[in-house]
Formats: structure tokens, sequence, C-alpha cells
């Protein structure tokens, strides 16, 4: 069981090493012997770092001498204001949370796996009677059988866009199956048997999806070798039209196996997980393999400290990793991780199998894992270069614009509307880094007028930056700009300058962007506040950085306009009317056409609406008359 604790927190906070290192030693007299995890907090209650540990006591007491910790555990030590554990029954379970931990808080001085996406599988149903294959993610919630997980949903489309040629599975939604009258574009292009409209039997369709479960389990030879007999036979009885039918699923099923078997022996399930580190940076690469197929690659580059050892990197990957899935019985890494026993007992306490982690010397496994580090190390060298090339422009960028110093985060806005509807501001962000997509930011234009294009830019500035005083006014959270970009001349310039003295941000840097005569790119000129306009050679490549920086701005804006309007255009009267949901709005909308019909209807053709009770057939009669 699970205990959490919180220690009280001190009067008064620790300003160097000695004071977090007293807070400590006063915590210490009232820890366990036990195991669990410890949190050790800073300032506003901010998680500083997550540690896991066999003796609380023991693991805690080590933070207070100072000779034998690094340099990085000693700050933290420093900012340290308070300590939270939790008591677990096993150093295993202690792991595990742990990872979770880190996951959640993100605490600055652990290494942090940055991987909010969720990992799609294939899904083939099994709570109907035509079942669906198509890809999913999130929980598994659904009956049925799942595949995966894939590096990416690139890999699920291509794997599904064959499977589809080769077993003629259903893609389609219940309602959209439920509603056929005829077969849709899937079965012309021989992708789906048209089991909506009775082509196909149930039980001849059940052997579609039972063939279907038996390949991506990984029965290849039986399923190729009784489509070849059902081939065979349609021949001998003379009809050619099913025969070339087999014959071409069988062509596909083959290319499948081509582009994703592996056939190294003793691998059926497996992840590949290799590493390499250069300029201080660490890229960790990841092969998928089940079923001994190919599901795809993904690399991460973990952030950590500088001293920090691989062993411990790769050891806070893999329990980081697999804190929110299952890991496969067998990993293959290329150096053995720090406590490797204990995570892979952890891994396989939270899988339905036991996890192995086994580092390979000889033969095709090593192949596979060495394959993986040349990825890694290759990647991770087109990584430092591209953030070479980054930093170049960016000091570029200072040296034109007479910044004090490379900027390390460039804010760029845009607006976008139709003749005024729909209106939407746009923020988007890069760095050293590149872009930061994650911090991306849409505005829906509240007050402006949307005829007055400086008035929302206004509001999308008074919105973003009242936002950062309030929730970062000491800007230690890097999320402040040191350059704001805007689309627009020298008036807009200074209006926005205007502005950012009125939110007390006068120091950050602001440069407007215009197209030159005939509105030609590669003619731009930069307007800044009390100089001439700058134009840069064609070929300056930091002429090229702003323009991506402003394409980049309008794309983003452009795109979260159309979001914004397709959403509205399938909007209809009947979403104001209180009580009606998603389904009863598809009911009535099914059964009438439009909400124009709905409008019109007598409180008895609603009443008899599927769905639809004398009550609410009475609100949706009496909304539309009033």
């Amino acid at each position: 069981m699970i205990h959490p604790t919180r220690s009280p927190r001190p009067p008064t906070r620790p300003t160097s090493f000695d004071a977090g290192a007293v807070l400590l030693r006063e915590q210490i007299r009232t820890l366990p012997d036990q195991p669990g995890v410890y949190r050790m907090i800073g300032k506003k209650g901010t998680p500083l770092y997550v540690g896991k540990a066999k003796n609380l006591k023991k693991r805690v007491a080590a933070y207070t001498q100072r000779a034998r910790l690094p340099v990085r555990l000693q700050r933290m030590v420093a900012q340290t204001q308070s300590l939270e554990i939790t008591t677990t029954r096993t150093e295993a379970e202690a792991l595990l949370l742990e990872a979770s931990f880190i996951q959640r808080f993100m605490p600055p001085f652990n290494v942090l796996l940055r991987d909010d996406k969720s990992y799609p599988y294939i899904l083939i149903t099994r709570d109907r009677d035509f079942p669906q294959m198509f890809k999913h993610r999130g929980a598994k919630e659904r009956k049925g059988w799942y595949f995966g997980p894939f590096a990416s949903g690139g890999a699920v489309t291509e794997t599904l866009t064959l499977l589809q040629r080769g077993f003629m599975l259903r893609n389609c939604s219940d309602s959209f199956f439920a509603n056929r009258s005829r077969p849709c574009l899937q079965y012309h292009i021989k992708r789906c048997t048209a089991p909506c409209v009775g082509f196909v039997s149930q039980e001849d369709y059940a052997q579609q999806v039972a063939d279907a479960v038996d390949f991506l389990k990984g029965k290849n030879q039986d399923i190729q070798k009784k489509l070849a007999a059902q081939m065979q036979a349609a021949s001998d009885a003379l009809d050619f039209e099913n025969a070339a039918k087999l014959r071409d699923r069988i062509k596909v099923l083959t290319g499948i196996q081509s582009r994703q078997s592996i056939h190294v022996a003793g691998i059926d399930d497996a992840d590949v997980i290799a590493m390499h580190q250069s300029g201080g940076k660490t890229a960790v690469q990841v092969f998928f393999f089940r079923q001994s197929r190919n599901y795809g690659a993904r690399l991460f580059y973990p952030s950590h400290a500088r001293e920090q050892q691989p062993a411990e990197i790769l050891s806070a990957f893999i329990a980081q990793f697999y804190a929110d899935k299952p890991a496969p019985p067998l990993l293959l890494v290329d150096r053995t991780p720090e406590d490797s026993a204990l995570l892979a007992e952890a891994l396989s306490a939270q899988s339905p199998h036991k996890v192995r982690i086994f580092t390979p010397q000889t033969g095709e496994k090593k192949r596979l894992v060495d394959m993986a580090q040349r990825n890694a190390q290759e990647q991770l060298a087109r990584n430092l270069a591209e953030q070479k090339e980054q930093a170049r422009l960016l000091a570029r960028v200072a040296e034109i614009f007479a910044l004090p110093s490379s900027p390390k985060r460039i804010e760029v806005y845009d607006n976008s509307h139709i003749s005024g509807s729909f209106a939407v501001g746009a923020m988007i962000a890069a760095g050293p880094e590149g872009f930061l997509k994650k911090t991306y930011r849409k505005f829906n234009i509240r007050d402006a007028r949307t005829d007055d294009d400086f008035g929302m830019m206004r509001e999308v500035l008074t919105r973003r930056f009242q936002r950062l005083q309030n929730e970062d006014p000491e800007r230690a959270s890097g999320l402040w700009p040191d350059l704001l970009l805007i689309d627009g001349g020298a008036g807009q310039v200074n209006k926005v300058v205007a502005v950012m003295n009125e939110l007390g941000a006068s120091d950050i840097a602001v440069v407007g962007i215009a197209k030159g005569p005939d509105r030609n790119a590669g003619r731009e000129r930069f307007f800044l506040p009390n100089r001439e306009p700058i134009s840069l050679p064609h070929d300056d490549s930091a002429l090229y950085y702003l323009q991506r920086l402003r394409d980049e701005a309008h794309r983003f804006a452009i795109g979260t306009h159309r979001t914004r309007r397709a959403k509205a255009i399938g909007q209809s009267r009947l979403d104001e009317i209180p009580g009606i949901g998603a389904l009863r709005k598809k009911s009535l909308l099914h059964h009438f056409g439009s909400a124009q019909a709905v409008g019109e209807a007598d409180l008895d053709e609603l009443s008899r609406v599927p769905g639809i009770s004398r009550g609410t057939a009475k609100k949706v009669y009496d909304y539309f008359r009033t």
C-alpha cells in the first residue's frame, strides 16, 4: 500500500546548502526505515527532485553530506524548502511510483523524458456482429483485439492500408454502417466486402476477422497456406474471378511481411533501445517489434545534467518510458542500465508477463542493437548541427536588430478572419532548438472590432502578457520572449511598443516585418522603433529565417481560423436547446433531415423520433416557437 506523507514547511526558506541540509536533518528523525519515494520541494511548492529509496531514512540522510554530492545536487539541496515522502511495500513499487511522479511533475533536477504523445494501436473490435478495424489511441476500454504500440500514426496508417487490401474489413463508424443503403467507395476499390448491405454473410465476415487477427498475431504462414489452398480450389472449379482476388490478397500479405518482418531468432515481441552521447546531449533510439514485425522507431532526447552517467540516464529513460504502458517481454539494450534487476522486476510487476533486460554481445540481436545505436549517433549529429546553425542564425538576428544578446525565445503574432467573422489571433515561438510548437497559443478574439487589425493585436498581446505577469512575474519559466516579431510596418510597431509599455514589458524588443514593393517575398523591410527601416540582402540566411518565422505564424493563424470556422459550420440551432446532446441531435437530424425541418415538426412527430421522450419533444417544440 502507498502512504503519502507531507512534512511541515519551515518558517524560513533555505538560502544555502547548509540551510537545506539542516531542514533535511530535522526531517530524517521522523522518516521510516522502509522503501518509498521522496520529493524535494522548492519555492512555491514546486518539486525540485523525485527519488526512490530502499530505505528512506538512509537515502535522504545522504543528501546532508555535501562532500559526497555533485554540484547539481548541492544546488538542489540549497533550494529545498520542504520534503514529501510516499512509502511503498517494495523498492520495485517505489521505482514505478518515482517514474510516474517524474512524468507528472517534471522536476528540473531529474533526468526528464518529454514524451507527451500517446502511442497508436490497431484495434479490431469484438462488440459488434461485423467488427471494425481502425487506428486507436488512449485507454483500452472497448472490447477487442489491440495490436501495437506503433511508433507513429504514419506507421499505423500504412499497415492499416495494406491490411484492408488483404482482409477487407470495414473501417467506417457504426452510425455510417447502420445507415448505408448501397456500398461505399471502400467496396469499389476492393478494401471492404460491404457487410453493411449484406454482400457478405456474418459467418464469412467472421472468417475474414479471424484471418486478420491470426495474421497480426504472427501466424503468417498458416494464413498464406490457407489462402493458397482456397485459390487453388477456386481455380480447379474454374472460378477464376475469385481465384484472382485470392491471388491479390496473397500478394498484399507477402508485401506486408517483406516490409515488416525481421526474422531474428528468439525475437517475437521486443523493444530495442540504444543511446549515444555527444556535446552534453543524449539521443535514445527505440525500435518496436511485435509478432516479429517492425512497428516503427522513435527517437528521444532526454534532458539531464552533463555529469550524469549513461547507465543512470538509460535506467531513468526506461522507467519513465514504460510508466504508462506495459513493456514487451524482452528489452534489448546497448548497455546495462543502473539497477537493471530492480528495473526488470518493476516492469514485470506492471506487465502481464515477465520482462527481461538483455545486452547482447554477438549475433543478430547484437546487430539490431548496433543498428539502433548508429541511428541514435547519426540523428544526434544532425540535431547538434541544426542547433549550431540555429545558434548562428539567432546571433545574426541579434546583430541585425542590435539586441544585447542572441534571443532565447522569439514570439511571432498574426491575426486571421474572413470579413470580420471567426477572428482569431495566433502566436508561435522559436528558440535555439527551432520551433517550440508545444508553446504555440491561439486566441479567439472576444472584445476587439474585427475590422481593426491593431485592436485585435492589442487584445492578443494584453491577454498574453497579463497572464505572464500573473503566473511568472519573476520571468523564471523561460516563457518570456526576448523579441516580438509582428506582421506590419512602422505604424504597427509603434502601437505595439505603446501596448508593451502599458503592460510593463518595455524591455522586450519589437520588430515589424513588411513585404517590399509589390509585396514580393525576398524584398521585405524590417521596422524598429525610432530607426530607419532595414533591408537585408536576398542571400542573407537571416532573411530566410525571419521569413520562415512569419510564414509559420501565418500558417498557424490560418489553420486556427479554419478550425474555428469548420466547428461553427457543424453547429445548428439544436445545439442551443438544453437537454439536447450529440446523440439526440443526431437522432433528430437523421429523422427530419435538417434543423429547419425539426423546427417545423409538430409535437407528435417529434415524440416518434427514437430516443426522444415526450418531455424532450416538448422542449424542442417550445424552443422553436419562442
